[in-house]
């Protein structure tokens, strides 16, 4: 029996849509460091670059370590939050599922990582950039296997993307004599190698379907407390404040150029620098008392680097800007973030579920500090 034209076609277009189908909503694609990562570092082995001791997460759900470098939320998290998008878990959380990925999204962000490769080697084990990209490129394959081809190009065209490194390669790279780069390079030519390579970078995750993606700028990295106390002078290092005012300038050409030439691609560059700069300058004018050391720390023992059980807890951890040597707190995290949402001018997006909730705060020792 001879079927007609028609009935064939029509037969096809309902099979295609049978085997492409998904229901997907918005979701994020998160890569970084140790300011994003929601951990992956936890799951690795050999890291040097952890945060899953107490005193992190104290201010998140149930006070426990969860794997953010900081007492609450990144500034991904509230951002994503304000956007009405669901928190993507840690690519290397043993409980991500295809089903888990098509509802949250994943987030590939790792502490110690950078825009190069041979950056944070000191932490033996951190996923740079390059490897995030990798792992992307490994969730496609499962949501291609689960939707289908067609179904996949239109998730991953949809979705949201943040690409949220660069600190490390200076402070844990070019800035480290224990590294090739910083007898290799001067400043403005490491400047030129990293923001080429993240040129790259961004051209390829552009070639995998990102076309919404936002790129967060580097803050004043010369006045985090680690920077102070290594500081002959005790005060801002205006080289490395410099290095970060550079790198933001150049990528900040950088996306705009890649959002007018790369098909369809809506890349935007935020900084908070400026703001940042002037809470540390200015701290009672935005409710901080303290600007210049962390709310976890050893106390007059300095760099503590990290925090740990032993560590002492300022009286409210509200009223400092930094958590730790490198990290900022919860609070702060807020300004940078609404910051962010101001320049890019994120607008919420409908989602099926009510955006996750702020985390309550939680009792915790605290000292004098």
């Amino acid at each position: 029996m001879k079927l007609p034209l028609t009935f064939l076609l029509v037969a096809a277009s309902i099979l295609a849509a049978a085997i492409d189908r998904c229901d997907c909503k918005v979701v994020q694609f998160i890569f970084g460091d140790s300011l994003s990562d929601v951990g992956n570092n936890q799951y690795l082995s050999r890291s040097l670059a952890k945060a899953n001791l107490p005193w992190y997460g104290i201010d998140f759900g149930d006070g426990l370590p969860n794997g953010r470098y900081t007492n609450g939320r990144t500034v991904a998290d509230i951002i994503g939050d304000a956007m009405g998008l669901p928190r993507p878990p840690a690519f290397l959380d043993p409980s991500l599922t295809d089903d888990v990925i098509l509802k949250n999204g994943v987030n590939y962000a790792s502490g110690g990582g950078g825009i190069l490769n041979e950056t944070g080697s000191l932490f033996i084990q951190r996923l740079c950039f390059y490897k995030q990209i990798e792992l992307f490129q490994a969730t496609q394959d499962v949501v291609r296997a689960k939707v289908g081809g067609r179904a996949a190009d239109k998730f991953f065209q949809s979705a949201r993307y943040v690409v949220a490194l660069g600190s490390n390669d200076f402070i844990n790279n070019y800035l480290m004599p224990i590294y090739g780069d910083s007898y290799k390079y001067n400043d403005q030519s490491f400047i030129s190698y990293l923001v080429n390579t993240l040129g790259a970078q961004l051209k390829l995750l552009h070639s995998l379907g990102a076309r919404e993606l936002m790129v967060f700028g580097l803050g004043p990295m010369g006045c985090i407390p680690l920077q102070l106390v290594l500081s002959s002078t005790g005060g801002c290092q205006e080289r490395v404040n410099n290095l970060a005012l550079s790198f933001n300038q150049a990528t900040s050409k950088l996306v705009d150029g890649l959002s007018k030439t790369l098909p369809n691609a809506s890349f935007r560059f935020g900084h908070a620098y400026d703001v940042v700069n002037d809470v540390i300058s200015n701290p009672g004018k935005y409710g901080f008392s303290n600007s210049n050391s962390p709310c976890c720390s050893f106390g007059r023992i300095r760099p503590a680097l990290t925090c740990v059980p032993l560590s002492k807890l300022c009286k409210d951890r509200s009223k400092y800007f930094f958590w730790d040597e490198y990290h900022p707190s919860d609070t702060a995290n807020q300004i940078i973030a609404k910051e962010l949402i101001k320049k890019f001018g994120f607008a919420a997006i409908n989602q099926t579920e009510a955006p996750s909730a702020a985390p309550e705060p939680a009792v915790a020792p605290s000292s004098d500090g």
